[in-house]
């Protein structure tokens, strides 16, 4: 049986690895499939595919893709989540800013650079017409890390998934002053060229594994229910978060949807350079 190692964020996104964990629908096909929670995000999960701790990951589009240029061993094999990720722009709940437009001077806290939490505030100054080059930093690594830094006032605002901080707003932990969608589909999975080149028939059968559940996961009964549950939400978040979230149906990401996602990247000074798309992705089915 052969062992792979599959990382993610422990968000309601990646609950149909769960499901198909659950029913152990790899096992029944010779794969030894573990998950882990990467809750540092992608800059995390890029670090572990850079070092074999794991072999696949569900990855933001923008850190894979900045990463694989910057010479992480990996490839895109395709869309996991084909519509934006709504990212939630938040202060302390005591902060004095009250605006987007306040922060332009302020410090942004960012789970580490890399991470989409970093590029998103990057595509934020951008939208604002900001000064990239002046935006502060403070790594703080994950979403307890954001908490504490903007409640000890170590840093001003923290940009993470709308939904999943949406109980820190409910809570007046945070307070939301907007929202930045990502301008290209948000997650996809990246794959290490070691494991591609020596396991492409089992990623496959992992990957039509994964892409059969969510073909129809948002037609699962009381769905939203069950992810207001196990992700302490309330149902009426967890509705409005299902009519916007789309999984892709298995299409293969193209090298004309790579190219104009580092020329949005280009444009966005998330990235300085471009590659070939061909040498960001690999195609499993042709």
């Amino acid at each position: 049986m052969l062992n792979l190692k599959v990382g993610g964020v422990p968000e309601h996104f990646n609950y149909p690895w769960y499901i198909t964990l659950k029913n152990k629908e790899y096992t029944k096909k010779g794969i030894n499939l573990r998950w882990q929670d990467f809750p540092g995000g992608t800059g995390d999960m890029c670090k572990a595919l850079r070092s074999g701790d794991i072999d696949i990951a569900i990855v933001l589009t923008e850190g894979i893709i900045k990463d694989i240029i910057n010479g992480n061993p990996s490839k895109i094999t395709q869309t996991f989540v084909k519509s934006p990720l709504v990212w939630g722009i938040h202060v302390s709940a005591k902060s004095k800013f009250k605006t987007i437009k306040d922060l332009e001077h302020a410090t942004v806290a960012i789970s580490r650079f890399g991470s989409g939490s970093h590029l998103m505030a990057i595509v934020n100054a951008y939208n604002n017409g900001w000064d990239i080059e002046k935006l502060k930093f403070k790594v703080v690594g994950d979403i307890q890390g954001g908490i504490n830094s903007l409640t000890n006032g170590d840093a001003d605002y923290f940009m993470w998934e709308h939904f999943t901080t949406k109980p820190l707003v409910d809570d007046g932990t945070f307070r939301r002053v907007g929202d930045c969608p990502t301008p290209w589909p948000c997650f996809v999975v990246a794959v290490r060229n070691e494991v591609l080149e020596n396991n492409l028939e089992e990623v496959r059968t992992v990957l039509d594994i994964i892409n059969n559940c969510t073909k129809d996961f948002k037609k699962t009964e009381d769905l939203d229910k069950i992810l207001a549950s196990r992700y302490e939400q309330k149902p009426e978040d967890v509705k409005e978060w299902l009519s916007i979230t789309e999984w892709n149906d298995g299409k293969p990401v193209t090298k004309n949807l790579a190219t104009r996602i580092q020329n949005k990247m280009i444009g966005f000074n998330v990235i300085d350079k471009k590659i070939n798309s061909g040498d960001l992705i690999r195609n499993l089915y042709i």
